[in-house]
């Protein structure tokens, strides 16, 4: 059986009654019901930065406008190149640009990034300790293109790299804030991207909300479950926690948008208290992703809580819908809320 086909067999089995959405499999940005939008931030906030730092460039791999690094090519050509279907050049130009001392903004997806292009950032960035800074769409499961699109093991792959700095943003906030925050930083990084129209979800529940390198937040209290998650998934614990509240239970939501250098000592100080279930959330395999580091974290310590993971499982994933694929993979709010109550 394809791939799609049994997709399409799943969301038969399980399609809600009333009329049918159609869904694109490839999303021109990842939406979230009740949230306001933020076009383009990272484009926008990437404009900006330039406009205050002469060093900054953009570069594509003949993907600007599927990463929105379109935004800068539109408002400073002269500061944005073109590098064609090249990902390793892509990687090298950058490191060559950031030795000339420039800061190079290099953008792809993430399993071209993350498969394709790894041993030019491993051997002419990351070791280098060159302050480039690799953007990549389609984190994850935000695709429904299949294996050859979804990069569910990047993270894995780049936490295992000496001296490269790794964020997984939630929202337009985190996104708005991390990009200021990349260039101060002095090494390389390599963030997770949303494009097109990133909802604008952690003011919404913490208004004072403002993305720092390195930090983990609570964004949401709560007695009797902690969600340590990040990327998207903090989004989807959220709402799952609003939904489990009218059953009387309390999920409070610690978001983690740095994955290297990680939070252990926030992690640390929420796992002690009380007695609640730790869950860790992620959209990303639970092979080498923020659950192992969390548990490695509270191990290590001799921190024992009742715990568990939500992520994508060790396999390449299916292909369709990607609402489909949320439900089928355990990312959706409801999912979400469903294993959380399961556990209690």
């Amino acid at each position: 059986m394809t791939h799609r086909s049994h997709a399409r067999k799943y969301e038969a089995r399980h399609a809600p009654e009333g009329p049918r959405v159609a869904t694109s499999a490839m999303i021109a940005s990842l939406a979230a019901e009740g949230y306001d939008a933020v076009a383009a931030p990272f484009g926008q906030a990437l404009v900006e930065l330039a406009k205050k730092d002469d060093r900054v460039v953009g570069l594509s791999a003949d993907l600007a406008k599927y990463t929105d690094m379109h935004v800068l090519a539109k408002a400073m050509p002269e500061r944005f190149f073109q590098m064609g279907m090249a990902e390793q050049l892509l990687m090298s130009a950058a490191a060559g640009m950031a030795r000339e001392g420039f800061m190079p903004f290099a953008t792809t997806y993430a399993v071209f990034a993350s498969r394709r292009a790894y041993d030019f950032i491993a051997m002419a960035i990351a070791e280098e300790n060159l302050p480039v800074k690799i953007c990549c769409a389609l984190p994850g499961l935000t695709t429904g293109y299949g294996p050859s699109h979804q990069a569910t093991e990047d993270l894995a792959i780049f936490r295992g790299l000496p001296n490269m700095t790794i964020i997984d943003p939630c929202d337009a906030a985190d996104i708005q804030g991390m990009v200021p925050a990349m260039a101060a930083h002095p090494g390389p990084v390599y963030a997770r991207l949303l494009r097109g129209k990133v909802p604008d979800v952690l003011r919404r529940h913490k208004p004072n909300y403002k993305f720092e390198l390195g930090k983990a937040q609570m964004i949401r209290e709560g007695g009797d479950v902690l969600v340590v998650s990040t990327g998207i998934m903090t989004m989807r614990a959220l709402d799952a926690a609003v939904r489990l509240e009218a059953d009387g239970i309390g999920v409070a939501v610690l978001h983690v948008p740095t994955i290297k250098p990680l939070d252990r000592a926030t992690i640390l100080a929420e796992a002690r208290r009380g007695s609640r279930l730790v869950v860790t959330a992620e959209n990303h395999t639970v092979m080498g992703g923020l659950g192992e580091a969390v548990a490695t974290t509270l191990m290590l310590e001799g921190v024992a809580p009742q715990f568990r993971m939500i992520g994508l499982p060790d396999e390449f994933l299916e292909a369709g819908a990607l609402p489909t694929l949320h439900d089928m993979y355990g990312l959706s709010v409801d999912r979400v809320a469903e294993q959380i109550k399961a556990w209690l």
